[in-house]
């Protein structure tokens, strides 16, 4: 803080002395003096002023301390500073009415730094050199820690060949000492802060105890920590009744086996404490889990976790292989996994059915054919080249050897394609051979037939009219028919009744006239010759009328074959 201004009694006398002179009327050169003299007294330099302390150095909460300012100027005012800030006055601060005694009682240990005072004059102030007061203290009370151990009541647990370390952590000025004593051992071994053992065993257990000590302030604190050394938490197992596990079977247990009597135990399901519910259930110590109405997303992996002071271990996971299925049984054809109830396939095509079933183990499947006793096994059916035979129901039956379930599916086959039309082909074909097998045997026979008759034809071609008669005597018998003639038989023409009626066309007759001549008749034993019923008129072809006008002699001839039995009419070349 600054100096206060000439607003101060300073001033005062300063305003007065010139109102006074002012009204005297000096001179001149007197009242030159007498400013000058005035200017010298207010710009002379403060002091510096000196601080002294009672004692330096102090016993905390024991002992009080005196600060005193001293300074030559006069109409001065003393400011306090404790480590280069303002003095925070408290109800343990004591100052003298002058401001120059400051007093400290009961020193505590944040009293502790430097301290200085300053002189304030009316245009500037002066500041002490800094004293610094030093308070002993501690060492406070404490206690002995031990990293990675186990916290107890009274006693503090550590595995058996783990690393012990010992520390102290306490406040004290000046630094304290340190006296670290062993169990059942009297005389101090260490004189540092920490203490380490390495590979504790059975010899280490006891009680550790240290002592610190404050050489300035003669205070001591003394510290003990009881140590037990535990046994290493062995891992426990898991031990399942059975190994093979149906779903839905009976409740299974699982049983968490450790050697530590008094050690907690804990589940994990995949990883995470298991929570106990109905389908899973503990036993009172936890160490029996029971899983009821077993499924196929019970299989874990299960594991359980032995706690002992502090000390834990974790068993192997067990995973539990648990039998189902077969489910539903789904038949899909090809490289689509969509499942197929019909399939259409082209006469030798290829075609692959394949049956799945969700099971654990997986299902053995084999194939029938309705109507066969054929069984093809394997979950695919592969068949190279389609055939009619191949058409009909196909059944996949899926079966568990283990949960001894059975379930099946079945996908209707049917052959199609381009082998409906070529049976049309086929059948066409033979057909039209067939006709014209049979055509060419007319032909042939007609053939054949014309020529043997052509010699009574020629007789008779000068008298158009002439009628043809054949003998009829029963005495008489036909010649028989050669033997390497084709003799063709029409299953939709019937046999000659009686004698064949030949008609024949004059130039000046209608087609509807015609001249009957008893033929000879057909019996079973052969042909014989007799007497006649008349026969109906055997009607022209229907091409005979558009044929032109004309002899009809020139185009037609009438053959009558008493062998053949059957009315025939060429049509010679043109």
């Amino acid at each position: 803080m600054g100096p206060p201004g000439l607003c101060g009694h300073h001033g005062t006398g300063i305003l007065l002395s010139a109102s006074l002179l002012t009204m005297w009327s000096l001179p001149a050169a007197a009242q030159l003096n007498l400013d000058t003299n005035l200017l010298n007294t207010t710009q002379k330099s403060l002091a510096k002023p000196t601080i002294s302390v009672s004692q330096g150095t102090v016993q905390e909460q024991r002992e009080m301390v005196t600060f005193y300012c001293d300074t030559k100027d006069t109409n001065i005012t003393i400011h306090w500073v404790s480590n280069n800030l303002p003095l925070v006055f408290h109800e343990r601060m004591q100052l003298s009415p002058d401001g120059k005694t400051l007093t400290i009682l009961a020193v505590r240990r944040e009293d502790a730094g430097t301290y200085q005072c300053e002189a304030w004059g009316a245009l500037q102030a002066q500041s002490s050199d800094p004293t610094f007061l030093d308070v002993n203290y501690g060492p406070d009370p404490f206690e002995i820690k031990l990293k990675s151990s186990v916290p107890g009541r009274e006693v503090t647990g550590l595995i058996e060949g783990s690393n012990m370390t010992f520390s102290v952590e306490t406040r004290s000025h000046p630094p304290p000492a340190y006296s670290w004593f062993l169990p059942n051992d009297s005389i101090p071994s260490l004189t540092t802060r920490t203490l380490t053992i390495h590979a504790v065993s059975r010899e280490h257990e006891g009680t550790y105890r240290c002592l610190v000590s404050n050489s300035a302030t003669h205070l001591s604190h003394l510290a003990a920590l009881k140590v037990q050394v535990l046994d290493l938490t062995e891992r426990p197992t898991i031990v399942s009744p059975r190994l093979n596990l149906v779903e839905n079977a009976s409740p299974v247990a699982l049983t968490c086996q450790t050697t530590h009597k008094v050690a907690q135990v804990q589940w994990l399901l995949r990883g995470q404490p298991l929570l106990p519910s109905k389908h899973l259930a503990l036993s009172a110590n936890n160490r029996t889990l029971v899983i009821h109405n077993l499924w196929r997303n019970d299989t874990g992996p299960y594991e359980c976790e032995v706690r002992n002071w502090g000390s834990w271990a974790r068993s192997k996971p067990l995973s539990l292989t648990i039998s189902y299925g077969p489910d539903r049984v789904d038949i899909t054809s090809g490289p689509e996994s969509a499942v197929v109830h019909n399939v259409k396939a082209k006469l030798n095509a290829s075609i692959t059915l394949q049956c799945r079933a969700e099971s654990q183990p997986g299902a053995k499947y084999h194939w029938t054919l309705e109507h066969s006793t054929t069984v093809y096994m394997g979950e695919k059916l592969t068949i190279r080249a389609l055939t009619w035979k191949h058409q009909g129901t196909y059944s996949c039956t899926a079966l568990n050897p283990l949960t001894r379930v059975a379930h099946s599916a079945s996908v209707l086959v049917r052959v199609v394609g381009p082998q409906s039309s070529l049976s049309a082909v086929l059948i066409a074909a033979m057909a039209i051979g067939t006709l014209t097998v049979i055509t060419l045997s007319i032909g042939l026979g007609c053939f054949l037939c014309s020529r043997n008759a052509s010699r009574p034809s020629r007789k008779t071609a000068e008298d158009p009219i002439q009628e043809v008669n054949t003998p009829t005597s029963e005495k008489e018998h036909p010649a028989q028919p050669r033997s390497n003639w084709p003799r063709p038989v029409y299953a939709n023409i019937p046999p000659p009744q009686g004698p064949v009626k030949v008609k024949k066309m004059l130039p000046s007759d209608s087609p509807e006239q015609v001249y009957e001549k008893d033929l000879p008749s057909a019996t079973p034993g052969g042909y014989s010759y007799g007497p006649t019923k008349p026969s109906p008129k055997l009607a022209l072809h229907p091409l005979a009328s558009t044929l032109p006008k004309g002899n009809p002699e020139s185009n037609y001839e009438v053959l009558v074959n008493p062998e053949c039995s059957i009315y025939c009419r060429m049509k010679p070349s043109v």
